[in-house]
């Protein structure tokens, strides 16, 4: 581990040790993925051990194989919500299983990445959102945006879910997913979210499927985010 991390945005789990972030979305297939594997490259390059976690997996078939293990705690063939996936499966997610895992990895990495499971008020029970193991564990979330119409709806709704359980915000990042979206709205977007919450929207990533130039667009934001 590197015995000299900086001061960062990311939330202390122990004193002087690893720190994590749960990152977090208005919407299934906003580009929490895309944001976790940014991040994570952004930290590598700078010299840290980082340790990628999600919690509850769904939706993985024969032809994309994946153990549970510390990393993926939980994993489902059915591409659902997770508590219908693990009610056709008939099993029970244990969130204490899930904190277990966490606070392992936390023991082996400089910066731990967090990656929820579709919006930030999905349900792993029938009564318990994967949002309140966030909470218990004290996580501070970064917010991912579908940036597209509708998407300040989306946004201010996530904001009022995380603060409305006091879990803090590290920022918020607009992904551009779509092309040929008019620029105005995505701008506006952007710029209305801020001025309505009060929180860091950290900057607009662009729509392109060049995986470089989208890391080389990520650099200000990874900054931030690590400042």
């Amino acid at each position: 581990m590197n015995p000299a991390l900086p001061s960062t945005n990311l939330k202390y789990l122990r004193k002087g040790g690893v720190k994590a972030l749960f990152i977090t979305a208005t919407d299934t297939g906003a580009g929490k993925t895309t944001v976790t594997r940014l991040l994570k490259n952004f930290l590598l390059k700078k010299g840290y051990n980082v340790i990628t976690q999600k919690w509850i997996e769904t939706g993985i078939t024969a032809g994309n194989p994946l153990r549970e293990s510390l990393r993926r705690p939980y994993i489902f063939k059915f591409p659902a919500s997770p508590h219908l996936s693990a009610r056709l499966e008939k099993r029970k997610i244990n969130p204490e299983k899930i904190t277990r895992s966490f606070k392992a990895l936390s023991e082996k990495g400089d910066f731990v990445i967090v990656e929820g499971t579709g919006g930030a008020l999905v349900p792993f029970t029938d009564k318990k959102l994967i949002i309140d193991i966030a909470k218990k564990l004290r996580l501070s979330a970064l917010v991912v945006v579908d940036n597209r119409l509708g998407a300040i709806n989306h946004t201010l709704l996530t904001v009022e879910a995380l603060k409305g359980r006091g879990i803090k915000i590290t920022g918020i990042i607009f992904n551009n997913r779509h092309k040929n979206t008019n620029n105005i709205i995505l701008k506006d977007n952007a710029e209305t979210v801020r001025r309505l919450t009060g929180e860091k929207v950290l900057g607009i990533l662009p729509y392109t499927k060049d995986r470089r130039k989208l890391q080389k667009a990520f650099a200000q934001i990874g900054a931030k985010v690590s400042k």
